[in-house]
């Protein structure tokens, strides 16, 4: 499985969107600080994600939340997760 996860900033309040192929260890790697983009803005809290049978599909739904309409997508579907985090 491949999947998508959309990660909220609790210092910045923004979002990182990313794939793997695992979930659970590339958590422990943001959470960790060995991710570049995101060690200067934790703690981080996972707030979705979605898998797929396809990596290309994953990486194409990725690219999608990162456009301006997958942006407002995106904040839709997690809108309450959202106002439990500030």
């Amino acid at each position: 499985m491949y999947y998508v996860y959309v990660l909220f900033s609790l210092k910045d309040k923004k979002f990182y969107i990313g794939h793997t192929s695992d979930l659970k260890r590339r958590l422990q790697e943001h959470c960790r600080g060995k991710n570049i983009s995101t060690k200067p803005r934790r703690p981080l809290k996972l707030l979705y994600y979605e898998a797929h049978l396809s990596k290309k599909d994953a990486q194409r739904r990725e690219r999608y939340f990162k456009t301006t309409k997958g942006k407002s997508t995106l904040k839709q579907i997690i809108r309450n997760s959202i106002k439990l985090c500030q």
